[in-house]
């Protein structure tokens, strides 16, 4: 386990320092699982980023063979969404209340039993 009060990275943003320091308090990670949550928080900053650009710029563009196509940012902001969740899933944290509704089964391969 982590002994020492782990500081967030500096290079994440307010929102995922925050989120990281939220998470640092509440639970006891080991070493490996505070490497997983700065990839999540990364994750987390790199969607909003590509959200902030999406709105500045559109969901679309048009080609040099005047065909709309996707703008890049979109791929980018799935991508760390998905990436996102799935760290927070890998990290197995309970955000959930006790009365809340049972969810699907866990994963075989990522719980351990």
């Amino acid at each position: 386990m982590a002994e020492k009060a782990q500081k967030p990275p500096t290079h994440l943003s307010p929102a995922a320092r925050k989120f990281f320091r939220g998470v640092v308090e509440d639970y006891s990670l080991d070493e490996h699982h505070i490497k997983l949550l700065i990839l999540a928080c990364e994750a987390l900053d790199r969607g909003e980023q590509a959200r902030v650009t999406l709105a500045a710029e559109g969901v679309t563009f048009i080609d040099r063979f005047g065909s709309p196509r996707a703008h890049p940012c979109v791929a980018i902001e799935r991508d760390s969404r998905t990436a996102y969740a799935r760290l927070l899933r890998e990290l197995a944290l309970d955000f959930g209340d006790d009365d809340a509704p049972p969810r699907p089964p866990a994963l075989a391969d990522n719980r351990g039993y």
